[in-house]
């Protein structure tokens, strides 16, 4: 360790080990919003942005190679707290087969749906009321493919640090600016206000996701994977979209939908 900060060397039963080990296990309060990363991608991403590194921990007999002594040496000068552990303790957080030693808490971006500017042509998702941390995940990731400037989250269900979130989101939540809102009003009053158009993901549509003109500000909505779009959003001045099903399966998965709109939406407002 080269770092003018020292690590300090700690046991399973240490409370900053209970504090990582409570996260991942999504079963303790979190108000920080404190993710657990691990291996040397996703803390290239983070040594690329200016989250909050609250702890980094290391373990020596994984982290053999200049690439991953780099890491270390940068991470080092950014956490607040720096730990070692033995292998039998980094194998008991590790989620991997073949570790690469490294393993941080931080914190998430954070984001202001005041502060939110779009584009004269700008792609958004909506994503209200998934309950399955795995779909969001994934659909921050494909929004990211699709270049989406923002997702917004009303009527949120999952915890944004869910383990699983954060894996399927492949660095997706860290790059992909997410807006919070109380409710489905405060969520539409914004959309409307920034000049969108509001399209809900709906099997009853008589419109096509290709036969849709999109404009030129468009937010696609995706519901709960049980219960659907908020009843709150028929209320509004929006329109409906469908995917058609040619087998005998009457929807697909939320993520899929969703990646399905999205990308069609955003490849014709290019």
């Amino acid at each position: 360790m080269t770092s003018e900060k020292k690590f300090l060397p700690i046991g399973e039963q240490n409370p900053a080990i209970n504090r990582i080990k409570g996260i991942i296990n999504n079963s303790k309060p979190n108000p920080e919003k404190l993710f657990v990363a691990e291996g040397i991608w996703i803390h290239k991403l983070i040594l690329n942005s200016n989250l909050r590194i609250a702890s980094f921990v290391v373990c020596e007999d994984f982290a053999k190679s200049d690439e991953i002594k780099h890491i270390i040496d940068e991470m080092s000068k950014r956490a607040e707290d720096l730990y070692t552990v033995s292998t039998k303790t980094f194998l008991k957080l590790s989620e991997r087969d073949n570790p690469d030693g490294l393993l941080c808490l931080a914190g998430l971006p954070k984001f202001d749906a005041n502060d939110f500017k779009p584009t004269a042509k700008s792609t958004i998702l909506v994503i209200d009321g998934v309950e399955i941390p795995g779909n969001v995940g994934t659909m921050l990731r494909m929004a990211d493919g699709a270049g989406v400037q923002a997702v917004f989250m009303p009527n949120r269900k999952v915890r944004l640090t869910h383990p699983k979130l954060i894996k399927g989101s492949q660095g997706a939540i860290l790059t992909v600016p997410i807006y919070e809102f109380e409710d489905v009003d405060a969520c539409y009053r914004l959309l409307k206000a920034k000049g969108f158009t509001v399209y809900l993901a709906d099997t009853r549509a008589t419109k096509t996701y290709y036969e849709t003109k999109y404009a030129k500000r468009t937010a696609i909505v995706v519901g709960s994977e049980r219960y659907g779009i908020a009843r709150r959003w028929y209320d509004f001045d929006t329109e409906m979209v469908s995917i058609p099903m040619l087998g005998k399966c009457d929807s697909l998965n939320v993520g899929t939908a969703a990646t399905v709109l999205v990308y069609e939406a955003a490849v014709k407002n290019i």
